[in-house]
């Protein structure tokens, strides 16, 4: 079997791009976080503006007093907050009141969180969680990868791999799943993907493709149903267990079903009998596959020429590794000879793959006895 090797570095991409990212990354996330502070945020400009205003006209009608103007009311407002106060204080009881009030207005505000608000945004390391979510949602034309176990963390890695850029989503990782996620660069979205809001944070609307990959037949149909709703014309992949039920996802949502047993059984199958087989692919209703096979020694196509086996066997030779040359031949001549020992890669029906399998290995059995 081929060993399966996987890159661990996000492709190149050109350093305007990455800062834009960032850029657009460090925007979503301060509006996220002014919107968490939304409240002693609105409360404060009113007390300032509005409250300045309202004291400004009252003073104003009030000949004896000191002229006010506006452009210097919110520094008094704010003055009276921190019990520095610029002006006199008046004689009237409703101007009075606001220099009560305003302390009053202060202590709610800061104890509503000015003080959290500042720290977290210098410090964006204890929300970590906001920040990824303000990546991803920077993102456009990804991939998003739910359920981030073993079988999605080697989906996200093969997908940077291939140079695509992928958003996670779960509930909670290992967090040796997190460090790999870091070093590929892939922002995780913490939440139930069955939730609006966790697939809207990673910018379902912008996406291409969604993998659902959890351990979880259930969880994988509630999420399909979420996900098609959202946005029917999304591709989506689902992986599932249960045969019966990958068959009617298929039907009624319209999407790719993927079972992990199906999957690796060829696999198993080939390994058994030293060969290699990928999995299979469906075309007008027959399923084809690809395999890496070594010849037998007294194999029926021991001595054989690639044109003889392509056209008696009806299969395609793709490759050919003389183990002689030692040199692979992609798309080998017609009348070259194949040998005990070759290695040969064929692309045919899934059934006529597993007839020769046994041909090949069944040869060497009979010589065995």
């Amino acid at each position: 079997m081929t060993e399966q090797r996987y890159v661990r570095t996000v492709p190149g991409r050109s350093r305007r791009a990455s800062y834009m990212r960032t850029t657009r990354a460090v925007w979503h996330d301060s509006q996220a976080l002014i919107n968490e502070f939304r409240r002693p945020l609105i409360v404060f400009l009113i007390s300032i503006f509005v409250g300045g205003y309202i004291y400004m006209y009252l003073n104003n009608n009030l000949s004896d007093n000191r002229q006010l103007e506006f452009i210097d009311m919110p520094y008094i407002m704010l003055a009276l907050m921190v019990l520095e106060a610029s002006i006199e204080v008046p004689t009237e009881p409703y101007l009075i009141i606001f220099w009560y009030i305003q302390p009053l207005l202060a202590v709610y505000i800061f104890g509503r969180g000015a003080a959290d608000f500042v720290r977290l945004f210098l410090i964006r390391d204890e929300r970590r969680d906001a920040w990824e979510a303000a990546v991803a949602s920077t993102y456009r034309k990804h991939i998003i990868v739910i359920g981030i176990g073993h079988v999605g963390l080697r989906v996200v890695r093969t997908l940077v791999q291939m140079g695509f850029e992928v958003v996670a989503v779960d509930l909670s990782v290992t967090k040796d799943i997190d460090e790999d996620l870091r070093e590929l660069s892939v922002p995780l979205v913490v939440g139930d993907a069955r939730n609006v809001n966790t697939l809207e944070r990673a910018s379902i609307k912008y996406a291409t493709s969604t993998i659902i990959a959890t351990s979880d037949d259930h969880i994988n149909l509630e999420v399909t149903m979420r996900v098609r709703d959202m946005k029917p014309e999304i591709r989506i992949v689902t992986r599932m267990w249960d045969q019966r039920l990958a068959q009617q996802i298929e039907r009624f949502f319209s999407v790719e079903v993927l079972s992990a047993s199906d999957l690796a059984a060829p696999a198993f199958a080939g390994a058994a009998v030293g060969a290699e087989i990928t999995q299979n692919i469906h075309i007008a209703g027959i399923e084809y596959s690809m395999i890496r096979l070594v010849v037998k020694e007294n194999s029926f196509m021991d001595g054989l020429s690639v044109g003889v086996i392509q056209n008696e066997e009806g299969v395609d030779i793709v490759l050919l590794h003389n183990i002689k040359s030692g040199i692979p031949n992609v798309h080998p001549n017609s009348d070259e000879i194949v040998h005990a020992g070759d290695t040969l890669v064929l692309f045919s029906s899934y059934e006529k793959i597993n007839d020769i399998v046994a041909r090949n290995e069944s040869s060497r059995l009979l010589d065995n006895q």
